[in-house]
């Protein structure tokens, strides 16, 4: 490898380190809000340890996908759900490209490819990818310390199209419904959600 690519390389992972710092309005068991970075390692664990069920997808690019899915963030945030509008898809295309300014050809095309690829959602990975991103945030957000004004009620309908992508899926969002409809009970008895 050059030494002017490594240093691309070097420049890019130092870039990307804002993810760490880029907060979402999800929670932890102990109150903190979650990184970007967080929900992206632990979307990345939920792929690698359903991926035998899918076994003519490439692991690689899910994995790369659950990784790259969230890169634009860094430079912006997170935009939460209920809040986001039709450019949101477009600001974070300009950002990532920003982001990928300081690396070269291959790894500038081939991180943008992925992220892209998640973004039109079209492929059998990205449709997983995009299914769990929802999960985890869903799981996350019933299993974290949430504050008062926390809307459990949107959690119900959120990325219901995504989600009902094969009987796997369907499994797995029904038991994270079942903890979202738990928390919102609790919260309307006036009982800690946790």
């Amino acid at each position: 490898m050059k030494r002017d690519e490594l240093t691309g390389i070097l420049d890019f992972v130092r870039r990307a380190e804002g993810l760490k710092s880029t907060l979402r309005s999800t929670w932890t068991r102990t109150g903190r809000q979650e990184s970007a970075a967080e929900h992206s390692w632990r979307l990345a664990l939920l792929a690698l340890l359903l991926r035998r069920q899918y076994p003519d997808l490439d692991e690689m690019k899910l994995l790369g996908m659950c990784v790259v899915h969230d890169l634009g963030e860094t430079i912006n945030g997170d935009i939460p759900a209920p809040e986001q509008g039709e450019a949101k898809a477009e600001e974070e295309r300009r950002d990532m490209l920003d982001l990928l300014r300081p690396l070269a050809e291959p790894q500038r095309s081939d991180v943008l490819a992925l992220w892209q690829e998640y973004e039109d959602g079209q492929t059998p990975e990205a449709k997983l990818v995009k299914a769990l991103d929802k999960l985890e945030t869903l799981l996350q957000q019933s299993q974290g310390e949430t504050p008062p004004s926390f809307d459990y009620a949107f959690n119900l309908h959120y990325g219901e199209a995504w989600t009902d992508l094969d009987e796997l899926i369907r499994e797995i969002r029904a038991a994270v419904d079942l903890e979202t409809e738990n928390c919102l009970l609790a919260r309307r008895c006036g009982r800690a959600v946790k």
